[in-house]
């Protein structure tokens, strides 16, 4: 599903914000910032620079450059730009190549990751390399990198993959190959992957969530009309209760790649049906899954203006999902209380 672009202007407004956040201490509130390679979620067998990780060290364990994150019998999550997921499979491994928010690089070594790209700005320079080829990611979508396999497959997206010394464009629904005799792009059916794929249902499990978790952090942030005081604009946000980050948009809401709606404070506050519940968008209508039991509300009008919603239910314009215009600036990290 895509996503609207935000404008070039905004998204060097928003870099340079991140470039800008402090590293707080200790003694203040906001007591850790998530920087690219966090640890944001662990099950089963996991270790990060051959130290076993477990869900203490989730928002604490960070990958840093030259470090290997890798799996046995689980999963892991890591973060890297605000808005940008990295999951592993099972016995996978990746190595951070590079933590820099303009110059974010991993290597995937061993298995299978998948990337979940909710927001990307002109500024990002985001690559995966595997044996055999390096992926740029352009666009925000859903991206899988199969070292076994030696394949890069774009499930939504849109990707610039180098191989065999040549540079082709892989957009939704396109495979390569990375080892094939042939350097062509082909084809695959997406909803094989959703159905067959057991990382892809983890990861669409892992993003339900994250929607849970920002509605619930989102609402945090909202103060009398307004944004509340520690609001630092778009990024990632520390949720104690589901004892991870999540992002929060600076503006209105958008649906990520697996459907599942992520708010604004003004965007949370206004939309009519966000009470206890994430929104899930299945390619026809809005649903409302939460404690009220709201579901299969129909997609009306929206339009957007610092998360405001007029005529209707959810952000759509002649039927495409839409994104409204960011507000202020994004950073790395957020509170944590």
């Amino acid at each position: 599903m895509k996503l609207a672009r935000w404008t070039t202007m905004a998204g060097t407004c928003f870099l340079a914000a991140v470039l800008s956040v402090p590293a707080w201490g200790n003694d203040t509130d906001y007591r850790h910032t998530a920087t690219p390679g966090t640890l944001n979620y662990v099950e089963g067998q996991a270790s990060m620079n051959d130290q076993t990780l477990d869900s203490k060290a989730v928002g604490n364990a960070e990958l840093q450059d030259g470090q290997v994150l890798e799996t046995g019998n689980g999963k892991a999550e890591i973060l890297l730009t605000p808005g940008v997921y990295l999951r592993l499979g099972g016995n996978s491994s990746v190595k951070m190549l590079s933590t820099s928010l303009t110059n974010t690089q991993v290597a995937v070594e061993r298995g299978e990751a998948m990337m979940e790209v909710d927001q990307i700005y002109p500024q990002n320079n985001i690559h995966i390399s595997q044996p055999g080829a390096d992926t740029q990611v352009v666009k925000t979508g859903l991206y899988d990198f199969d070292a076994v396999k030696s394949e890069v497959r774009v499930i939504d997206g849109k990707a610039i993959v180098e191989a065999s010394d040549r540079s082709m464009t892989l957009k939704k629904g396109h495979e390569l190959a990375v080892n094939s005799a042939s350097t062509k792009a082909q084809k695959f059916n997406t909803n094989q992957v959703s159905q067959n794929d057991d990382l892809y249902r983890w990861s669409s499990l892992r993003s339900q969530y994250l929607s849970d978790a920002n509605i619930d952090t989102a609402r945090l942030y909202f103060d009398d009309g307004w944004y509340g005081p520690d609001w630092w604009g778009p990024g990632w946000y520390w949720d104690p209760w589901f004892m991870g980050y999540t992002f929060i948009p600076g503006d209105g809401f958008f649906y990520n790649p697996f459907g599942w709606g992520f708010y604004s404070p003004l965007g949370v506050w206004r939309a009519p049906y966000v009470v206890g519940g994430a929104h899930h968008f299945d390619g026809t209508r809005a649903v409302a899954i939460g404690r009220h039991g709201f579901r299969n509300h129909a997609v009306t009008g929206f339009r957007g203006g610092m998360g405001g919603f007029r005529g209707g239910t959810a952000g759509f314009r002649g039927g495409v999902p839409m994104r409204a215009s960011g507000f202020g600036g994004f950073h790395g990290g957020g509170m944590r209380r």
